[in-house]
């Protein structure tokens, strides 16, 4: 699926009268709500890529976990949602098992920032997506998915868990709950606003060079 495909889907969909359209990623490892935080906050009916897993999947997806887990992604999920009036973003969730991790490159072209979800039962699955956006300076908010009888961590236990850079946010969520996902969502693009803005006047401040 090419990115022109995507860029496409996106001005196909946006309404005549948004003044600003941004793209963020959802991200992290199998099972891990990405499918359903998309379609918690979506306000259109989200397109989903979910397929039965395979018998030629067993042997190399990890399902520990998330055995009852009975379908997955194979490409992507894509919703929409109005933060305020003039800004409206579009998510895109990637898949989580490393054989379809070719997609990402495609899928992260143009994005503002991510959310990296985590599930502290398998706080593993998440340094694919962490060392992934670090490499390529795309930021990110880490996001845990709160799941019943999951361990209770502090924002800094995941930090540290997960070494993340300092002022890498960490945020506690429900992927259900739509309040809970819109807040996550707005969380990341202020953040990824901050990063992209210091980013900007840094590389104004090296051509400016000494006065």
């Amino acid at each position: 699926m090419s990115s022109g495909y995507m860029d496409s889907t996106c001005e196909e969909g946006a309404d005549d009268s948004t003044d600003l359209a941004l793209k963020i990623l959802v991200a992290g490892g199998f099972g891990v709500g990405k499918t359903t935080l998309v379609g918690a906050v979506s306000e259109i009916r989200p397109l989903r890529t979910e397929e039965v897993p395979s018998k030629a999947g067993e042997s190399v997806d990890d399902t520990e976990g998330v055995d009852q887990k009975t379908t997955t992604t194979v490409a992507m999920d894509f919703g929409r949602i109005t933060i305020r009036s003039g800004l409206t973003l579009y998510l895109f969730g990637t898949p989580g098992q490393d054989r379809f991790w070719f997609l990402w490159d495609e899928l992260s072209q143009g994005a503002l920032g991510a959310i990296v979800l985590a599930d502290t039962r398998r706080l593993e699955d998440c340094f694919p997506a962490v060392d992934y956006f670090e490499h390529r300076h795309i930021p990110f908010v880490v996001a845990v998915n709160c799941f019943t009888g999951a361990r209770a961590c502090t924002e800094d236990d995941v930090a540290r868990a997960l070494d993340l850079d300092q002022g890498t946010p960490v945020v506690l969520c429900d992927a259900r709950d739509r309040s809970s996902g819109r807040e996550v969502l707005i969380r990341v693009v202020e953040y990824a606003g901050r990063m992209h803005t210091a980013r900007i006047l840094d590389s104004v401040g090296r051509s400016a060079g000494p006065a």
